[in-house]
């Protein structure tokens, strides 16, 4: 019996998916298969797909796809998190990093997932407490960023309850191993196997002494509290803005194991993606 008997789309919110979504709906077809969609995306495309709500979508779903770009699969993630839902990434347009397949490799890569040819790759997420009790959750990365003409990123981390170091620059991020190759990267922080279980704190652009990234394990529990001298921040959730703190505001962060689960077929490596992605050229040689 096949693993795959209802199909969960999310769609990229700009990018013409019909394709794809045409190719899901007819392989689902030919197995009696169903295929669901959140009501706001499937209502741009003239397709037989069952609209429900994010809730059920996840519930009901033996295998959610992702089609778009990172954006579109962060997204993806972040609504099956906690759920054992596995997750394949498809990707339309531009280099994704995240996505397994692209769009002519879908009707091969569903019958594979349905024969149980594939793997799971568990990927971690960062939860951030604010101020008020609201938890956000990301994938890549939370941030804590200066906002223009209010002053640095002013800000004391404290590891396991002992004050550890205070940066001060554009932001703070802490990233999941998926995440060191977004922002994290940018700010200079390493690549991190995504079987790596922890995540990092990076400062970006730090004006302080200590400028080195922090590697932390994934029971491990940190601290931010903005200091006096801090500007107001905005807290960026996977690049979206979702709060706002001011001086003397503390976020607790921690890590969930496993939040999400990843569909891999074996075709790519991560460090294969991570040399397309980051246009990795090789090493300098030594005269």
């Amino acid at each position: 019996m096949g693993l795959v008997h209802t199909v969960g789309l999310v769609l990229h919110p700009q990018r013409d998916s019909k394709i794809a979504v045409d190719t899901i709906v007819g392989w689902a077809a030919g197995r009696d298969g169903t295929v669901l969609g959140l009501p706001e995306e499937i209502r741009r495309i003239d397709c037989s797909a069952v609209p429900v709500e994010a809730g059920p979508l996840v519930e009901r779903a033996d295998l959610l796809v992702s089609l778009g770009g990172d954006g579109t699969m962060l997204r993806c993630m972040r609504l099956a998190s906690g759920a054992t839902t596995p997750v394949l990434g498809v990707n339309l347009g531009r280099l994704g990093f995240l996505a397994e397949i692209d769009i002519e490799e879908l009707p091969a890569a569903l019958s594979s997932i349905d024969a149980h040819r594939y793997q799971v790759e568990p990927r971690m997420s960062v939860t951030a407490r604010l101020p008020g009790g609201q938890a956000v959750s990301a994938f890549n990365d939370i941030a804590l960023v200066r906002v223009p003409g209010e002053g640095l990123a002013a800000v004391q981390l404290i590891v396991e309850g002992q004050p550890f170091v205070r940066y001060a620059g554009d932001a703070v991020i802490v990233a999941t191993s998926t995440g060191s190759t977004a922002y994290s990267y940018a700010a200079g922080g390493p690549i991190v196997s995504p079987a790596v279980e922890g995540f990092l704190v990076v400062p970006a652009a730090a004006h302080s002494t200590f400028n080195r990234a922090l590697m932390l394990a994934a029971d491990e529990t940190v601290e931010l509290e903005l200091l006096p001298n801090c500007g107001s921040l905005a807290v960026e959730v996977d690049g979206a803005v979702a709060a706002h703190l001011k001086p003397g505001d503390r976020v607790t962060v921690t890590a969930d194991r496993a939040a999400a689960r990843v569909v891999r077929l074996g075709d790519t490596t991560f460090y294969e993606r991570a040399r397309r992605k980051l246009r990795v050229s090789g090493s300098a040689e030594a005269d």
